[in-house]
């Protein structure tokens, strides 16, 4: 059903209404049963900001309206997945947390080249971009990995996901703004971006498209493919209550093989969701090797 014959024939909200608590609470509970994300009471005003615009942009004239009509929506509606890009919208750009970059470039990668150096078999490097956003993350591992690999010798696999198709869009486009490219190291700009014509953007190069893929994916769910030589999992959590965490690091961890690493947020505290893990430093993680087992 359009969302224009659901209205109620009523005046639209003020610009600084904000919901019900009650209301609030019914937006959280179905937010959570959808995505596994908790709308906590304190981003009550966030939430009605954000609301406003749903409701500018479809012509339902209140939250309670608009409430209705989310419940009745399959969970891939488009509506849907622009409702959750609004709620769950942060900053993000390349070669964001500086630390963790230098680790992947200066220690990871070279150690992963040097522990193939001498097979005689096509190496295989499988790294997974959870929560990839509109794909700034997963540009700049594919820009680490193009520079620091012969890729000519190994096989590449960075798959990339998130739950919103529209970022997943975006990402897929590889053009980035000015802002979102202040961090990329100079030599790395010119060798996997091309300006665009007219405007202050960059297009990410072949050699880094060819190596990507994107795909959506909620992270409450299991993801079928593996196992990663590497998760990346940044940034996202601070949206999931300590049950949802459990759940999105059990399904994440299922996916990296033994030997494998995982990198949090530089702040999320996840130690304690990873205990059999070999915690190498605040924010890298370890999947042990069992014994007798090969990496």
């Amino acid at each position: 059903m359009a969302a224009k014959q659901i209205l109620n024939p009523v005046s639209p909200i003020g610009q600084t209404e904000q919901v019900s608590d009650s209301l609030l609470s019914r937006y959280a509970d179905l937010i959570y049963a959808r995505t596994g994300i908790r709308i906590s009471p304190q981003k009550k005003m966030l939430l009605s900001n954000r609301l406003r615009r749903r409701l500018r942009s479809t012509g339902i004239k209140t939250f309670e309206a608009y409430h209705e009509h989310l419940k009745k929506l399959p969970a891939h509606d488009p509506e849907w997945d622009a409702f959750i890009q609004e709620i769950t919208t942060h900053e993000t750009y390349l070669f964001r947390d500086e630390a963790q970059w230098n680790w992947f470039r200066n220690e990871y990668l070279p150690s992963v080249a040097a522990s193939h150096a001498s097979s005689r078999e096509r190496p295989c490097l499988r790294i997974w971009s959870a929560a990839c956003s509109t794909g700034d993350e997963a540009y700049t591992i594919a820009c680490c990995v193009a520079a620091c690999l012969d890729l000519s010798r190994w096989q590449v696999r960075i798959l990339a996901t998130d739950i919103g198709l529209g970022a997943l869009e975006q990402a897929k486009a590889g053009v980035f703004g000015t802002r979102a490219m202040r961090l990329v190291p100079p030599d790395y700009r010119h060798r996997f971006f091309t300006k665009a014509r007219g405007v202050e953007a960059w297009n990410a190069a072949p050699v880094l498209t060819e190596i990507l893929t994107f795909r959506q994916h909620n992270l409450m769910e299991p993801l079928r493919e593996r196992p990663f030589d590497l998760v990346l999992l940044k940034n996202v959590l601070i949206y999931f209550n300590e049950r949802s965490k459990t759940t999105v690091l059990h399904n994440a961890r299922a996916t990296i093989r033994p030997g494998g690493m995982l990198v949090a947020g530089m702040a999320e505290g996840v130690a304690d969701y990873l205990r059999d893990f070999q915690r190498l430093k605040s924010w890298l993680f370890c999947k042990p090797v069992q014994p007798g087992a090969q990496p």
